[in-house]
């Protein structure tokens, strides 16, 4: 099983999605489950990891009844108020939904982060989340990283998914820092990485990346991480801001023809499947 471990569907509204950006108009459109099915079929993608991009329980239930009307959308990571004291009592509402596996703040571009996760009752919502095994994917930009580091040691009791790489500065070639402030994320055996997302950070102004520039950062996810705590992920339709779905599969799959069959075997599916409960492979703590 192939697994696009990060995507999102959208019926596009300007309030609903601020942080789209003026730059962004090729995305500022309804994307939904058919426009993607034809993208996963052209790569071999038998199903996704279906990823917040609302910051309301509302984006939940849209994406719960589109993971519910179609199989291969077998994981859904929404979004609740995690501060919220009767968040036990919020998850319940969700409580028959097979297909809801975690939830996402988005914490990049957010000045107030560091206080946020430091803080009593963030970090109270994150250990109920997994005391009913459910993930926590963390949405941050690379600089935030030291602002997490305590938090991602401290919330050991079930999964947490690192997106994007930690969102490095590509295009600016800040890897040494990336490097640097990744490295103890990597040593906590309970933290995941997506390979997602690097593409839209590594285009220049004239639209252009360096290919070979990026393999440096999926080499060293690599040797941090190994193949069991790596997953790809498209980012779709977020992608398609710099290079189509299939020009984004492949250049992981470009960088991965050199890893054994068990590596890419690991990285393109089953990483995903067994973090997320995908299929027969289970979701507990710790890669095997």
């Amino acid at each position: 099983m192939r697994i696009d471990s990060h995507v999102h569907f959208w019926r596009y509204d300007p309030g609903d999605y601020p942080w789209m950006s003026a730059d962004m108009s090729a995305i500022k459109r309804d994307r939904l489950p058919a426009d993607a099915r034809t993208l996963f079929d052209q790569k071999q993608i038998d199903a996704c990891v279906a990823v917040q991009a609302r910051m309301r329980e509302e984006e939940t239930d849209f994406l719960l009844g589109l993971a519910q009307a179609r199989s291969w959308i077998a994981a859904v990571i929404g979004w609740v108020d995690l501060t919220d004291e009767r968040l036990p009592e919020r998850l319940e509402r969700w409580g028959a939904a097979r297909q809801l596996k975690g939830f996402r703040h988005i914490l990049q571009n957010d000045a107030a982060a560091g206080s946020l996760v430091d803080g009593q009752d963030f970090r109270r919502g994150v250990r109920a989340l997994q005391a009913h095994t459910l993930i926590y994917e963390l949405l941050i930009s690379a600089d935030q990283m030291p602002l997490i580091a305590d938090f991602c040691h401290a919330m050991d009791g079930h999964w947490l998914v690192l997106d994007h790489l930690g969102k490095p500065d590509v295009r600016n070639r800040r890897f040494d820092a990336w490097l640097r402030d990744l490295t103890p994320l990597a040593r906590l055996p309970h933290v995941a990485c997506k390979l997602s997302g690097i593409v839209t950070e590594a285009n220049d102004a004239r639209g252009a990346y360096d290919e070979s520039h990026i393999q440096r950062y999926l080499d060293s996810a690599l040797e941090l991480f190994g193949a069991r705590r790596l997953m790809f992920g498209s980012d779709w339709p977020v992608c398609s801001l710099v290079a189509s779905y299939a020009v984004t599969t492949q250049i992981i799959e470009r960088w991965s023809a050199k890893l054994s069959a068990d590596e890419r075997d690991w990285i393109f599916g089953k990483t995903a499947a067994h973090i997320y409960g995908i299929g027969s492979l289970a979701g507990n703590k710790g890669a095997s």
